[in-house]
């Protein structure tokens, strides 16, 4: 058995964490390849990522209670084959149902393994002398950017159309994904069920009210990351704002052991409201990039912090609730912010992401003094 305070648990969580993240990169990057091979109108393409995005909240709740239950590596190494068959089937599929019907499997995978791996990295952080989910997400932010590098470089470098790309690209993502199975299963560590009773009364606790403010902290930086990358329409920004958050997450942990998880949340809170005001003030485009990479170095920080606080004080319920309202921030924040703006434009709906970060600065009372 792995002991969670090992190096080798803290790699096998990572592994996790970087391949859920080239599996999306994957995904993402060949929305626009599906978009014109199928011709899809944008009320199919808006279907198909509703149908992800509701898979994966399904699946969010569902995963949250059976790794308290069992144990979340058994969760985990249970939803991998689901992501391979996922992204593999959405890359081969060569009707409207089956896109469909794979992107399906895309989410629930997606949203079952986003609880289950932080579930673990939350157990073996709490057997380490050090903090380590910082790490954790960046290695997802590594395994998104390879994932959407794959594409361009079966295109650029083998000279293959964007269908055949496609195909190739997810293919391997599908390999690779099989590779991770087999090792997982001997390297993922085994961890604990979280015991929910109330011994007083024989009944289940309720969820704590913190989980449910975290809940509220997520909103704001998944508005925040959802919006920077939707507005931040110039490839340079998107870049500024992705290099930015690998940057600080590959850090954090730092950050975390110096200062504390409080304090790392209220200085990403203002460091991406910062950015934001930028962006809805500036107009030379340097200094917009100055702002979208305060965008990115702020909501990196963020995430991990939040998420390791509910895993920490509520295990898999709580992450599950915390999860779940990030995600569906990060969905439907380009939509919200569109409406503003059509209404204000584009620099003035800036100021809405702003202010919600700046409220971090206040809910983020509810996370663990540097003390504690």
């Amino acid at each position: 058995m792995i002991p969670l305070r090992s190096t080798t648990a803290a790699a096998a969580t990572g592994m996790l964490f970087a391949y859920n993240g080239a599996v999306v990169g994957a995904y993402a990057a060949a929305l626009p390849v599906f978009q014109t091979r199928f011709a899809l109108t944008p009320l199919q393409l808006s279907g198909l990522l509703v149908s992800v995005g509701a898979a994966a909240i399904v699946a969010m709740q569902v995963s949250g209670r059976l790794g308290d239950r069992f144990g979340a590596r058994r969760v985990a190494l249970v939803i991998v084959p689901v992501l391979i068959v996922g992204i593999f089937g959405i890359g081969q599929a060569t009707t409207l149902p089956a896109l469909f019907g794979f992107g399906a499997l895309i989410g629930l995978g997606n949203g079952g393994i986003d609880v289950a791996m932080n579930a673990i990295g939350v157990q073996v952080e709490r057997h380490r002398s050090r903090p380590i989910m910082s790490l954790l997400h960046g290695m997802w932010s590594v395994g998104n950017l390879i994932g959407a590098a794959l594409l361009l470089l079966m295109v650029t470098t083998l000279h293959l159309s964007d269908v055949a790309g496609v195909q190739l690209a997810t293919s391997t993502v599908a390999t690779i994904g099989v590779g991770v199975l087999i090792l997982g299963w001997r390297i993922v560590p085994e961890t604990e069920p979280v015991d929910h009773t109330d011994h007083a009364t024989g009944g289940r606790t309720a969820i704590p009210a913190s989980a449910w403010i975290m809940g509220l902290m997520a909103i704001a930086f998944g508005l925040g990351e959802g919006t920077g990358m939707d507005a931040a329409t110039a490839s340079l920004g998107v870049t500024m704002i992705a290099a930015f958050m690998v940057v600080i997450r590959l850090l954090g942990d730092f950050l975390v052991m110096r200062f504390g998880r409080r304090w790392v949340t209220r200085f990403g809170g203002a460091t991406s409201a910062v950015g934001y005001l930028i962006v809805a003030l500036a107009t030379p485009f340097p200094v917009l990039l100055v702002g979208w990479a305060l965008v990115g170095l702020g909501i990196g920080m963020i995430a991990p912090q939040v998420y390791a606080v509910a895993g920490h004080s509520a295990g898999g319920r709580g992450l599950a609730v915390v999860v779940t309202f990030g995600y569906v921030t990060f969905l439907v924040g380009p939509a919200i912010i569109g409406g503003l703006v059509a209404l204000v434009g584009v620099q003035h709906a800036m100021f809405l992401p702003a202010v919600l970060l700046s409220g971090l600065l206040l809910l983020s009372r509810v996370m663990p003094a540097p003390d504690a």
